[in-house]
Parts: C-alpha cells; sequence; structure tokens
C-alpha cells in the first residue's frame, strides 16, 4: 500500500529509495504490465458467492462451506470496445458458469490451488493476458471475518515469429 502511494504522489526516486531501505522488491504496474506493454482493459468479477468442499481440516473434508471469489482478467484494449459484440471480450457470464462448475468438481485441498486454477481457466481458456484472483473463506475463524488467498498471474510472452 505504502509503495502505491509513493508511486501516486511522490517522486519516483522515492519509491526506489524505499525499495533499497526494506530491500522488498520494486512493485510491478498496478496491471502487471512493463512500462512498454500496452495498457490492459478488465473485465472482472466481484463477490462471486458458491459452497464446495475445500480445506485439510477433518471439518473441512465432509460438507460444502462457503467461499467467495473475486477475479479481474486483462485484456489488451478488447476489440469489443470498438465492435460492441460479446464475442469480442471475455464473456463474464461464461465465466460465471465455469466457476460454478469448477465448485463441484474439483478436487483440490488448499485455496491457493483452486485460485491457480482459475487463473489458469481465464489465461488459457479466456485469453486473458493478466489476472488477479481472490478466494476468500468467510468467518473460516470465530475470531475473524474471512481467511484467503489472492494470487496474480502473467499469460506466457508469445515466441516472435521468424
Amino acid at each position: 500500500m505504502l509503495h502505491a502511494l509513493l508511486r501516486m504522489h511522490a517522486h519516483p526516486s522515492l519509491e526506489t529509495d524505499l525499495t533499497a531501505s526494506t530491500g522488498l522488491p520494486p512493485l510491478p504496474s498496478p496491471t502487471g504490465a512493463s512500462a512498454a506493454a500496452p495498457p490492459l482493459d478488465l473485465v472482472f468479477i466481484e463477490g462471486f458467492r458458491g459452497e464446495t468442499v475445500i480445506g485439510i481440516h477433518d471439518t473441512e473434508l465432509h460438507r460444502p462451506q462457503p467461499i467467495v471469489i473475486d477475479l479481474h482478467a486483462g485484456v489488451p484494449h478488447a476489440r469489443a470496445c470498438d465492435t460492441d459484440r460479446i464475442a469480442d471480450t471475455i464473456d463474464y457470464s461464461v465465466v460465471r458458469d465455469r466457476l460454478r462448475q469448477l465448485l463441484l468438481e474439483h478436487r483440490l485441498q488448499l485455496l491457493e490451488a483452486f485460485a491457480e486454477t482459475i487463473a489458469h481457466m481465464l489465461i488459457h481458456d479466456f485469453g486473458a493476458q493478466w489476472v488477479r484472483v481472490k478466494v476468500v473463506k468467510p468467518n473460516k475463524f470465530d475470531d475473524l471475518d474471512a481467511v484467503g488467498v489472492q494470487i496474480e498471474r502473467s499469460a506466457p510472452a508469445l515466441a516472435p515469429q521468424a
């Protein structure tokens, strides 16, 4: 958060100084793209709610529990901006259907692996160049609101054509 505030409101060298003093790597751009990469249009789903069997504790392995999924999928200037055709972008209703199917069919134990599966689907099946996936177990423990994981992934760079 501090890096992001510095990026927005401070001189660029201040972020470099903070990186050097904390030993943390520099933050990627908000879309995960390099400075030379085109900006991305983000298609997102927030607050997708469902139930699934997932976890490592005995109490989690025998009945579905609630999870909440947020995702952002970046595409370079979606053609749909120009064509106004759903076929030219990521159709979030189709993504929603695939999430529902995944909740029913997966056999994963960790939220990390579950989030990775969603990221892979968005990149390989829907053509996203960059994704952020957040998977949350709300009210998992009495003394906190939620536990979960958030990951970011980028599509592999295409090899130049010879």
